[in-house]
């Protein structure tokens, strides 16, 4: 069992304000995994002041970039070196399959090195060429750090999002104060310890695990000049409201209902073997996942049988056990409300053609859900329209691509989405009329080079690569008068 009774708090790790510690129990059997200090206000306005002075006084802003594009490569290295432990603890804490926590720890690297690629070019001071060649001035650009960042991040993938969000507000100059879930304590204490190993400077980044109210403190905190958030659209609505109000610069990743749309000439055994983890990663519990299937009518019944077969072959179970592929739901009341929503498409009328809202048999100790499909759903069902969160795949048909398009566009979010077809030039023309900030084709991975976001209510900002790192600056235009020939 881990036990850590101490925040990591500007560099240095220190007694946290409250007294007391979190039990991280095990979504597998409410086993006890380990207990930690959780952060109060207190603790809160210590690392904001910790942010402040060494942004305000402190050399990180002033160092050159090739400086800080060396401290991140070392902690890219760090991280890289305790990979396994990092997939086993997420694994452990979150419930999800051990396939999936090892499967991202690559992904971890080419975000990384991203982001470093676009520090290495990125444009920190350039000089512009004079739209009038007789100006008496040239004009200086700057993209200079922001200040104190408050990076909020979710529990379901939480290296991913933390490290999406530390890497380019560090390479840009910012200091960090990265609120985590609780849920993620062990995880997160750990990225801390990397932390500590990078030679940051003094009060540069803090790491945080608070509950919402300690989250909602940090957001309307005097001292904190960005908001970076990952999490649920109610969520990011709330925090774009209150940093509205002293208009701080806010970048939002929220939530997502993204459609697979399936051509009519798309090879069905490489959509089924591509939606099981394009629909189904993580198990259910991930904001990009494709949970609207749109098939064309003319093979409707023959998709719906497919994807009955791949979801009641999934193994579900034990996340460390090696034939698993959906482990259980991150809490209680995560689990309740994914039942919930199966529960309302039965009564919403959608065909229930696999799994239900029966727990797993021999799995009642652990928050497990049964990996269920829905046919014959209208895209205006709930189960259709609102994130469950949960390995729930609802089919909608659709009559012609025109429809399809419709269908999938008709949706508060606009985060992700897929197309699949035999031929790319037409699944790309489909993907050009999606209004979502990534498309997927014939089950292709999410880059790290191009921007990810979402339209809608997904979001505001982008991160990864140039994009990214460009959220962390602030513009500044410098003019020099020029002599006279």
């Amino acid at each position: 069992m881990l036990t850590n009774d101490q925040l990591y708090i500007g560099g240095s790790w220190t007694a946290p304000s409250g007294t007391g510690l979190l039990d991280i129990v095990s979504p597998h059997d409410q086993s006890l995994l380990g207990r930690a200090a959780q952060a109060l206000p207190a603790d809160i306005d210590r690392a904001v002041a910790a942010a402040r002075r060494a942004f305000d006084e402190g050399p990180w802003p002033r160092t050159a970039p090739t400086e800080r594009i060396a401290v991140i490569r070392h902690l890219a290295t760090l991280r890289e070196k305790r990979a396994g432990e990092i997939a086993g603890l997420i694994s452990a804490e979150n419930g999800s399959a051990l396939w999936f926590t090892k499967a991202g720890q690559p992904g971890l690297s080419r975000q990384a090195n991203a982001y470093l690629k676009a520090a290495e070019g990125f444009g920190w001071e350039e000089t512009l060429a004079p739209s009038d060649p007789a100006a008496p001035f040239r004009s200086v650009v700057r993209r200079e750090a922001i200040g104190v960042v408050a990076a909020i991040i979710p529990w379901n993938s939480p290296f991913s999002a933390a490290m999406a969000k530390i890497i380019p507000a560090l390479l840009a100059g910012n200091s960090v104060v990265l609120k985590v879930s609780p849920e993620n304590s062990l995880s997160m204490n750990l990225l801390a310890q990397l932390l500590a190993e990078t030679g940051l400077p003094e009060g540069v980044i803090s790491v945080l695990p608070a509950d919402r109210e300690t989250s909602e403190y940090l957001v309307k905190h005097p001292g904190v000049d960005k908001v970076a958030f990952t999490g649920s659209t109610r969520a990011g609505r709330r925090i774009a409201s209150l940093a509205g109000e002293q208009l701080k610069r806010v970048s939002l990743e929220l939530g997502g209902k993204s459609a697979a749309i399936i051509l009519p000439d798309a090879d069905l055994a490489t959509v089924t073997h591509g939606l099981k983890f394009a629909s189904l990663l993580n198990n259910g519990e991930s904001c990009i996942a494709q949970t609207r299937i749109l098939a064309p009518r003319s093979r409707y019944e023959e998709v719906v049988a497919a994807l009955k077969e791949l979801v009641e072959s999934l193994g579900v179970g034990d996340p460390a056990d090696a034939g698993t592929f959906i482990g259980p739901m991150v809490r209680r009341d995560q689990q309740q409300r994914v039942l919930d929503y199966i529960r309302t498409g039965v009564a919403e009328g959608a065909r229930l053609v696999a799994g239900g809202p029966e727990i797993p048999a021999g799995l009642e100790e652990g928050y497990y859900v049964t990996p269920t499909l829905f046919a014959d759903a209208e895209n205006s069902m709930r189960i259709a329209q609102e994130e469950i969160f949960g390995p729930v795949l609802v089919v909608i048909a659709y009559d012609g691509e025109d429809d399809a398009v419709r269908i999938a566009n008709e949706s508060e979010y606009g985060l992700s989405g897929g197309v699949w077809s035999a031929s790319e030039t037409r699944a790309l023309d489909v993907a050009r009329r999606l209004r979502t900030g990534t498309v997927t084709v014939n089950g292709a991975p999410i880059g790290f080079d191009g921007p990810f976001g979402g339209f809608k209510a997904s979001g505001l900002g982008r991160e990864y690569g140039a994009t990214g790192l460009g959220t962390y600056v602030e513009l500044k235009t410098v003019t020099v008068p020029v002599a006279a020939p």
